[in-house]
């Protein structure tokens, strides 16, 4: 399957070509907005580029080569495109670290790919890799986006950039020279994978994958100058790395902000109209509306109740491309002004469309919040194949599905279910892994994904399950973990985190975690003391209360796939303990063995089901 609107060829033959571009044509507009404390600053694609430049020259200057790589360890902030862009014009590949890896992880992928620079986010970050030096012979020098050092491995930014200045006033013409000689099947980028199921592998993806991604998100119309763009999540993932070449190619004006605790106010500061984010931002979003709602009672609760009643009558006619009218669009108006203007408010009041990605986005999330007037399209790729495979279109969405094929994307289904994806965006292979390269990539050129999914009667794709996450019984019986694990977490406000287990158990066990303020907030009125999370997770009282959400979802489930016993956990889990990527999906692996006693303990009859 094809999508129609595939581009024949490609504008630019690299990513440099295409940044050179946007600079070029649109040098006077704003490119990105950053922020240093209560204040935020405005950069224009012109200051942009000399910077890039000035930067990529100091790299040159330094003795980066063509297809050398250079790393970038910082979270989301312009200072990371600009070093991004700097990299790929001086000829090199970025290598992508998240600032959350310990140290012993940012030497692994910087050995491995063979990392002669990296750019760190402030002395702190770099301080993890000085930790390591030993174990890093190849690594030259340090950039820092922000601070100084004494070390004389590191160097400031400003420092690069008046290197930088030199070298090209002394090589005249020679920045133009080596940017034109990067072409399409150059490696522009290496992502290392999250390592859910063993060491982290590098995605080697070329400046075409990245133009030809830029090319369809462009010809989709999902982003348009006039817009304003927010983007936080983080930029050593593909999926943020697709939005940085998407806002480059189309030339949106971007907020670049990846400090999550300062979501919401950055939201109400930049008020953008399109963002991306993970489905755990609007797990969040559903349970706090939904138990604040449901906390207040009385009137307000009713008012809540009808508004969203209301709200999903409206949705059900968008769905099929209708507009309320009658008494219907008055009770809407009505149910806006007294409801949900407050949540849209909560976002910046402007937006006209989220995206999600990165893992499954619950069906009655989506819809709960359309019917708030906020339209979450979710799509679906992998870091294999540049992020954005699959997204459903502001004019032709169906929740519950990814979406169809981006333009110039292939899709078929195996005989097992298993998703095949084939096109420009699909990597090279994996770096210096031929075996792993060769099990994911088939002579044919298809991507194996690894998930299990349909096609349905429109042509949206709709993900079941993960292929090596399916869980089989001692029964024989197949179960899709995700679907429960999704329900759980919709039905129950008070859940933040479900690991179901049972693969060649005789039932099906739960690990669950409690979402700390709205459980918190429900202790309270109701005058249950607790100190900390793990006296919180630990009363009764709580046991009871997820238990019985427990109970109301096993009564939606065949008999094989309920739910026997739980064990709600002291702590969340989280990236630090390695039990989250930096995207926030479950490494259901790690859980399981972190857990491995209690997950026997249910089967060996020493833990009783609450």
């Amino acid at each position: 399957m094809l999508d129609e609107k595939t581009p024949t060829s490609s504008s630019f033959r690299s990513v440099v070509e295409l940044f050179h571009h946007r600079v070029d044509s649109t040098p006077d507009a704003d490119a990105m907005y950053g922020r240093r404390g209560e204040t935020w600053y405005t950069w224009k694609w012109r200051e942009v580029g000399q910077r890039a430049r000035r930067l990529a020259c100091g790299l040159r200057s330094l003795g980066v080569e063509r297809g050398q790589r250079c790393a970038i360890l910082a979270k989301t902030r312009p200072e990371w495109v600009l070093a991004d862009m700097a990299i790929l014009a001086a000829g090199g590949a970025t290598t992508t670290i998240y600032p959350s890896n310990l140290p012993e992880e940012c030497a692994y992928i910087l050995e491995n790919s063979g990392s002669i620079i990296c750019f760190a986010e402030n002395p702190e970050q770099a301080e993890k890799l000085l930790s390591v030096r030993e174990g890093l012979p190849r690594l030259q020098k340090i950039i820092l986006l922000e601070g100084r050092s004494g070390e004389a491995l590191c160097m400031s930014l400003e420092e690069l950039e008046a290197l930088g200045a030199a070298w090209d006033a002394e090589n005249p013409g020679a920045y133009e020279a080596g940017a034109e000689a990067v072409g399409p099947e150059d490696l522009a980028t290496l992502i290392y994978t999250s390592g859910t199921t063993g060491k982290p592998k590098g995605v080697m993806l070329t400046h075409d994958a990245w133009v030809y991604e830029g090319e369809a998100i462009d010809t989709m119309g999902l982003l348009q100058p006039s817009d304003k763009h927010y983007l936080f999540l983080p930029l050593a993932h593909s999926f943020a790395k697709v939005l940085e070449i998407a806002f480059i190619r189309i030339g949106v004006p971007t907020a670049v902000d990846g400090d999550i605790d300062q979501l919401v106010p950055n939201l109400a500061a930049v008020q953008p109209t399109v963002m991306a984010a993970v489905p755990r931002i609007f797990e969040k979003v559903y349970n706090k509306v939904v138990s604040g709602a449901r906390e207040a009672g009385g009137l307000r609760y009713r008012i809540f109740r009808w508004a969203v009643q209301v709200g999903a009558e409206v949705s059900a006619l968008r769905q099929r491309g209708r507009e309320p009218v009658g008494p219907l669009a008055i009770k809407a108006r009505i149910a806006d002004r007294l409801v949900f203007s407050k949540l849209q408010r909560t976002f910046g009041g402007r937006i006209k469309f989220f995206i999600s990605g990165g893992a499954p986005l619950s069906r009655e999330i989506a819809e709960f919040l359309h019917a708030a007037g906020i339209l979450v399209l979710e799509g679906y790729g992998l870091t294999e194949s540049s992020a954005a495979s699959f997204v459903n279109r502001p004019d032709d969405y169906r929740f519950g599905t990814v979406g169809k094929p981006v333009p110039g994307t292939e899709v078929a289904i195996a005989e097992d279910g298993e998703i095949l994806i084939r096109g420009r965006g699909v990597m090279r292979g994996y770096y210096r892994l031929p075996e792993a390269t060769a099990e994911t990539l088939g002579e044919d050129g298809w991507l194996h994904t690894g998930d299990i999914g349909l096609i349905d009667d429109r042509g949206f794709l709709k993900i079941t399950d993960r292929k090596k996450d399916i869980i089989v019984t001692a029964g024989g019986k197949n179960i899709a973990p995700q679907k429960i694990e999704n329900l759980l977490k919709v039905h129950c406000e008070y859940i933040a985190q479900v690991v179901v287990h049972g693969d060649k158990r005789n039932f099906c066990s739960a690990l669950i975690t409690i979402d700390e303020e709205t459980t918190g907030r429900w202790a309270r009125e109701r005058g249950i003391d607790y100190g900390d999370y793990a006296e919180l997770a630990g009363r009764p009282e709580v046991h009871e209360l997820i238990w019985e959400a427990v109970q109301e979802v096993n009564r939606e489930l065949a008999s094989y796939e309920t739910i026997k016993k739980i064990a709600i956990l002291d702590r969340d889990f989280s990236i630090e303990s390695g039990e989250l990527t930096p995207k926030m999906s479950v490494k259901r692996r790690v859980v399981e063995r972190n857990y491995a006693e209690i997950l026997d303990g249910f089967y060996s009859g020493t833990i009783e089901a609450i």
